[in-house]
Order: structure tokens, then sequence, then C-alpha cells
């Protein structure tokens, strides 16, 4: 049972990112899963109901690709965590491209329909901890104030790199200037601190 509703929803996920909000209607999720018509308002019965299933298998999975970055990373230099950002950064573009989409669809939607922030909030909140350790781990003071400064930088990256493809979307160096220019600025604002 959860089976077919996860792929209901995947197939969903990948419309909302492919073609956008006006575009996701029971009839179209039930043909992009190669089901059957009816299948999609069996399990969600109005459009509002499918939406908000699609916002939690979509934090769900985006959750699992954070977890999944999270376990084999221990950065202890901000060369360590630039690459990989960098790597997300190019999933996020590449082999995730749909579900990167289809976030910023959601995003756009949560700004009209304000219960949707919440769930999309408790899935920030995870993602902002595990950022902020890793900033801290690299010498940041200031991981909380970080983790907004690079993170919002992440995702015009990888917002520029879908809208305007560049085959050859390496952003490591960038990431890595901006990193070592924050640790930089704050110990050297902190060595003046200590001087005064």
């Amino acid at each position: 049972m959860a089976g077919r509703r996860d792929d209901l929803l995947d197939a969903a996920i990948d419309l909302l990112g492919e073609q956008g909000v006006r575009a996701l209607t029971h009839r179209a999720v039930d043909a992009a899963a190669g089901l059957t018509a009816g299948s999609t308002s069996n399990y969600f019965r109005t459009r509002e109901a499918l939406f908000d299933a699609i916002v939690e298998r979509f934090a769900a999975r985006e959750r699992a690709n954070w977890e999944e970055l999270a376990a084999h990373l221990a950065p202890r230099t901000t060369t360590d965590l630039a690459r990989a950002l960098a790597v997300f950064a190019r999933d996020s573009a590449g082999r995730n491209r749909a579900l990167t989409l289809s976030r910023y669809a959601i995003l756009v939607e949560a700004s009209r329909r304000p219960e949707l922030r919440a769930q999309l909030a408790a899935t920030g909140i995870r993602v902002s901890t595990w950022f902020a350790t890793w900033l801290r781990l690299v010498g940041s003071t200031d991981p909380d104030h970080h983790v907004h400064v690079v993170g919002n930088y992440l995702t015009g990256l990888v917002l520029h790199q879908l809208a305007i493809p560049d085959p050859d979307f390496d952003p490591m160096a960038h990431l890595d200037a901006l990193l070592a220019s924050l640790i930089q600025t704050q110990r050297e604002r902190g060595s003046r601190d200590s001087d005064s």
C-alpha cells in the first residue's frame, strides 16, 4: 500500500518539478505513474490533499539526501566542506533536478498557503543543524549566521544552474572562497576585538 502511494507521490514530485504547479492534476499524476485513471484520487481526494502529501514525501526524500551526505561528512577545512557542498549542488542540479525544481515550486506555493510552512521549516531545521555543525568543525564561531549566508548562496548557485545550465558547472572554488572568507573575516574581527 505504502509502495504504491510513494510511487504516486514520486511521480507527482517529478511532474511538479518538470512541469510546474499548474500541471499537477490527479489525471496527470496517474499518467506519470503509469497507473489507471482514478488511482491518485483513491489516495488523495482533493488537490490540496495531494499537494500536502507531496510536501511530506518531498521533505522525506530531501532529508534522506542530506542524511546520506551527513553520514560521510566530517569536514576539517573549508575546502573539505566546499567539496561536499559542490557535490550536493551538482546532484541538486543534475541527478536530483526534478526534486530540486519541486522544492522551488513548493516554496512558491508556501507563500500562498502558510500551512505548508511548518512542514518545510521542520526539514529546514534539521538541515541547518547539520550545516551549523559542519561550519563549527571548519572554524566558524558564528555558525548560525554563516548557515544562512552559505545556504542562501548555495540555493542561488543551484537555481542559476537550473535556469541557465553550464555543462562545466563546478562551484567548489567559489564555495571554498566564500567559506574561507567568512572564517577569515571572523578571525580578523576576533583579533581586533582582543587587541582593543
